[in-house]
């Protein structure tokens, strides 16, 4: 059996589950490459914050202020990277629903063919539970790497933050002194 003939079997459920799959693909690789270039600017977003800061004019011996003025600013920067993580979640939280609404819609079109032919023939049967199979696998299939992905593009996005904020305080005090 070829990969058409089981993704015509899993009906409009599969298709569904490939459109996902390709949105939510092309988001993954978006966000990948905006955090990178992202990362490599890390010092100008720095400085971006920094200049922030001291125009302020917030005396940098309240620690909690200028902590909390720091957060809020790198925040507001990297608040274009987070967008569209939540719809790569979202793919990854359905996908195995879907998978399951085109099991039981398999389960329910096996116990219908029995009712109208009877257990003579289990290939009418067979149709049925195979659709509500492969649904469940593409359902599967589409879910599992968009977890991870959707994980580990957090765990970019946290690191960058975390890299901003651990060089800022220095950067900001050394600017002080001078």
């Amino acid at each position: 059996m070829h990969l058409m003939d089981y993704i015509e079997k899993g009906g409009v459920i599969v298709y569904i589950l490939i459109v996902l799959n390709i949105i939510g693909y092309t988001i993954m690789f978006l966000k990948f490459i905006q955090i990178l270039i992202a990362k490599r600017k890390k010092s100008v977003i720095l400085q971006e914050v920094i200049d922030y800061i001291q125009a302020k004019k917030i005396p940098l011996h309240d620690e909690h202020i200028v902590m909390e003025l720091i957060k809020d600013e790198i925040a507001k920067r990297l608040y274009y990277l987070e967008r569209g993580l939540g719809t790569i979640k979202i793919i990854a939280s359905i996908a195995p629903l879907l998978g399951l609404l085109g099991t039981v819609i398999g389960v329910l079109l096996a116990f219908e063919a029995i009712s109208k032919s009877g257990l003579g023939d289990p290939s009418t049967f067979a149709g049925g539970i195979s659709m509500a199979l492969i649904t469940t696998v593409a359902g599967l299939i589409v879910a599992i790497p968009h977890v991870v992905g959707y994980n580990y593009l957090v765990s970019m996005l946290d690191g960058l933050e975390v890299a901003i904020t651990s060089d800022i305080l220095p950067s900001l005090y050394k600017k002080e002194l001078l």
